[in-house]
């Protein structure tokens, strides 16, 4: 009896030793999906807090361009997305055509072109540089729409942006051919000349001919939350795998917990 409990303990603890890298294992797995689920609440509450921010300034009355003695303290935190009234005048031999896509009639099939950024003289000199709207690649040169560089002092609605920060598959932007990937105000500014400008973009509203090129209109103000879902999957794939284990040590345990004696045997 007293030889069969202590190969019966022995058994065990062999068994127990054997489930501790398992078990090492499925720990680490399981807090890393705890966290990422973690992340995807955090990430669900700053993408609340950007929607409401957005609802609350996209469809506000349009408001006054910041003076530029405020440029300097302006933050996208603060002020992007707000609607604003400007009135100035487009200097378009110093335009920036950014490359970019434009969704088309059918899913899947975007329409290539540019994203006009031009920059606009306000009244005391200072300058803004204004995303006008998309135009396809065949319409780029200005003569193939007539009509769409108005001349002289013009107003327009739009909203403040800041500027883009190039990703890590995006192409570096190529000041000297005018070629352009990013829409960076700084680099714009520096690559034209150009001096007193401001540190954001100002994206155009649709014009009254919102079928018209460059087609205004093209900030994305719906934007998607689905952390929340995402969240539940890692949390629930963290559940799963402390199941799965959780029966794997079972059945791995219970051999050694009916191994017979050697006077048994």
């Amino acid at each position: 009896m007293l030889g069969n409990d202590a190969s019966g303990r022995a058994a065990t603890a062999q068994s127990l030793r054997r489930l501790i890298l398992p078990a090492l294992a499925a720990l680490i797995g399981f807090a890393v999906l705890v966290s990422l689920g973690t992340w995807q609440l955090q990430r669900r509450a700053w993408k609340l807090d950007l929607i409401e921010r957005i609802e609350a300034r996209a469809y506000a009355t349009p408001g006054a361009l910041p003076p530029e003695s405020e440029w300097a303290a302006w933050s996208p935190q603060a002020q992007e997305y707000r609607r604003v009234r400007v009135t100035g005048r487009f200097l378009y031999d110093k335009e920036a055509p950014v490359h970019g896509l434009l969704p088309g009639p059918q899913p899947g099939q975007p329409i290539q072109g540019f994203y006009l950024l031009t920059p606009l003289e306000l009244r005391d000199g200072s300058v803004v540089i204004v995303n006008r709207g998309f135009v396809p690649t065949e319409l780029r040169d200005p003569g193939r729409r007539p009509g769409s560089d108005p001349a002289g002092e013009v107003t327009f609605t739009g909203l403040m942006r800041a500027p883009e920060k190039r990703g890590w598959f995006v192409p570096e932007n190529d000041p000297a051919r005018n070629v352009w990937f990013t829409r960076d105000a700084d680099e714009i500014a520096r690559a034209k000349g150009l001096a007193r400008v401001a540190p954001f973009l100002i994206d155009a509203g649709a014009g009254p001919d919102a079928g018209g090129w460059p087609r205004g209109g093209q900030t994305r103000l719906s934007i998607p939350n689905d952390h929340l879902q995402y969240a539940l999957t890692w949390f629930g794939l963290a559940l799963t795998l402390a199941g799965v284990f959780g029966a794997f040590a079972w059945r791995r345990r219970r051999p050694g917990e009916l191994v017979p004696s050697p006077s048994e045997a």
